[in-house]
């Protein structure tokens, strides 16, 4: 199995000559990362509704979530770091591939309906504060794929960087926006006693909860704490739990203070001047200056927005590639993967726009968020399995108390959303003409995923999870060749990636060399974890291709080869060059998968930027 996000993977070392705050430091920053994507203008639409329609009553909806999501999150960062496996590689070694096929297309489902809100929030931003038309604000939401592009590049620690940045103008901007609004302590104090004042109520609280605990942050905040490479004792790890436990009760704290000021500056503007319907963005920023009285309220309000929604969209693709590699184990280029999750959510947007006009977009937000709190199930019930399973944790397993928390926020999650569903399709059959279709389409559907549910629930309970190095397709040790005596090269490379092209490649070399040349293996760790993170990542795909990488030196050693190896990691046209011009190599051989055209274009294509970046002759091999 390919590690979680290869090209960052343990690319931040936290050395043992680092101590207190300095160590602190060094694990700090995944779950900034994770916490952007509670604060994206999805809640922000909720919580303008809630706070506009029911005044400060559902601040304990937002200060539940904010637990919620705290648990959940520590539960995700444990999976990574003490497994070194992604939730989606977890849930790949846990179902079969039927299953897994339609956890995929749940999680992507559940990262296009958040990219949507990235996409309305930025357009929306764009629009209030230079006056473009939301169309083209939809489109120009295009522009930030080359931004996600050129931050990987700089690697995780920019990145990280980078999203704090945004996080802090969004906490300036609303600490601000508080000042000006003067809200009723002793209301806000009141707003934290649980209540639902009646079943709208209920739906802005389901997408409240949507909008803060959110799937693909489960799966992001698992990868991205495999970017820390540390000791791996039981000490290491338990250290490194502790430290990220820190970094996200910080991070997901500041998040609940961003979220908590808009549905207190909507309850304190709006609903105390008697604007219920104020549910739109638009309308909020519209209002601002007229009810505080300063014209910096809306400007702080329409920057506050576009940082969110561009912080967000960032994490959202790695998510997206997450899930991809994880379900799939495909693995295609990051570029691409953007494009398609943004047009994804752009050619709904630009559609609903055009047909209905701008005011249809809170609605669709707020849809958006509840569509998150619907997939939700899916991912957080495998996720309290994997970290209660005493093997696949090593002794790291959460405690019985815990396991009870994780198992109620789950059923409060899932019976919210069973009554969501069943309200929802009661209206539907009441109010349609003919109902006979809805019985036919919608309700086997609904009670097809009732039946997931209950599948990924009661599945782990009764069979054990399949074999791990078993499941690391498609990696095949079963060479074959025929070693020459003469040879005319002495000092031989062979990029090999696990694959049947490898056969193909290491039977060139060995007939190019003989049995007296030296020989290196070279692998590439292409993860996002090792893009972004280089040498100093360390998650299962590491550690798997490192043992396979000695299994191949062992096997063709015992031939009577003389073999070396070398793991490079990040993005292959770049890192190879540097490995073969900085030794001494008369040729590298490579196996090719002879894809051609759009498969070039998707997965990427090494040879043709490689070959003008060395300075010795290559070798290509098909299969």
């Amino acid at each position: 199995m390919g590690k979680s996000l290869e090209e960052v993977h343990q690319s931040v070392a936290t050395e043992h000559k680092k101590t207190g705050f300095r160590k602190i430091l060094a694990f700090l920053g995944p779950a900034y990362l994770v916490s952007v994507g509670y604060m994206d203008p999805g809640n922000w639409a909720t919580d303008i509704a809630g706070g506009s329609q029911f005044g400060y009553s559902l601040l304990w909806v937002l200060l539940m979530s904010n637990l919620m999501a705290l648990l959940l999150q520590s539960l995700s960062a444990r999976l990574g770091i003490v497994t070194q496996r992604d939730l989606a590689q977890a849930s790949r070694e846990t179902y079969s591939k039927f299953i897994n096929y339609i956890l995929y297309f749940l999680a992507e489902i559940a990262i296009a309906a958040c990219d949507l809100a990235e996409v309305l929030g930025m357009a929306i931003g764009i629009n209030l504060l230079f006056d473009i038309p939301l169309i083209e604000g939809v489109l120009i939401t295009v522009l930030d794929t080359f931004l996600l592009l050129f931050l990987i590049n700089k690697g995780i620690r920019k990145m990280e960087a980078f999203i704090i940045v945004l996080v802090v103008i969004i906490g300036f901007s609303f600490i601000f926006e508080m000042i000006f609004a003067e809200p009723e302590l002793d209301k806000v104090i009141y707003g934290l006693i649980p209540s639902i004042p009646n079943s709208a109520a209920l739906y802005i609280a389901i997408g409240i909860i949507g909008a803060t605990v959110m799937p693909h942050n489960l799966y992001l905040h698992s990868s991205l704490v495999q970017t820390r490479k540390f000791d791996r004792t039981p000490a290491g790890i338990k250290q490194a739990l502790k430290y990220n436990l820190i970094d996200s009760t910080i991070a997901l704290n500041l998040a609940f203070f961003v979220n908590a000021a808009i549905l207190i500056l909507a309850a304190a503007t709006f609903y105390r001047n008697g604007m219920f319907e104020v549910a739109e963005i638009q309308d909020a920023h519209k209002f601002l200056e007229p009810l505080l009285g300063t014209k910096w309220a809306p400007v702080l309000f329409a920057v506050a927005l576009i940082a969110a929604g561009q912080s967000s969209t960032v994490t959202g693709t790695l998510a997206g590639q997450i899930v991809m590699e994880g379900y799939l184990n495909l693995r295609i280029q990051p570029w691409v993967r953007r494009i398609i999750t943004r047009l994804i959510a752009i050619v709904p947007a630009v559609v609903v726009i055009l047909i209905y006009g701008d005011g249809i977009t809170g609605k669709l937000l707020i849809l958006s968020q509840v569509i998150l709190s619907l997939q939700l199930g899916f991912a957080i019930i495998p996720l309290i399995h994997f970290v209660s399973d005493k093997s696949k944790m090593k002794g790291f397993h959460i405690s019985r108390t815990t396991q009870v928390v994780a198992w109620i926020i789950a059923l409060i999650i899932v019976s919210l959303n069973a009554k969501l569903v069943y309200d929802e399709i009661s209206s539907w059959l009441d109010a349609a003409s003919h109902p006979i279709i809805l019985w036919l389409t919608v309700v086997p559907l609904a009670f097809g995923f009732l039946g997931l549910l209950l599948y990924i629930v009661f599945k782990p309970f009764i069979a054990r999870a399949k074999s791990n190095i078993d499941n690391h397709s498609p990696h095949n040790l079963k060479l074959k060749y025929e070693p020459k005596e003469a040879y005319n090269k002495k000092n031989i490379a062979i990029l090999v990636d696990f694959s049947k092209a490898d056969e193909a490649a290491l039977n060139n070399a060995f007939e190019l060399g003989g049995i007296d040349a030296q020989y290196t293996l070279i692998h590439i760790v292409e993860t996002v974890g090792a893009l972004m993170y280089g040498g100093h990542v360390d998650d299962h795909e590491t550690t798997i291709d490192e043992k396979l990488l000695l299994e191949y030196k062992d096997m063709l050693s015992q031939k009577g080869f003389n073999i070396n190896t070398e793991l490079g990691f990040g993005k292959p046209n770049t890192v190879i060059p540097n490995i073969i011009n900085a030794a001494n190599f008369d040729i590298l051989v490579m196996g090719t998968h002879g894809h051609t055209g759009l498969k070039d274009i998707l997965f990427g294509t090494t040879v043709d930027k490689l070959r003008h970046k060395i300075s010795i002759p290559l070798l290509i091999v098909k299969k």
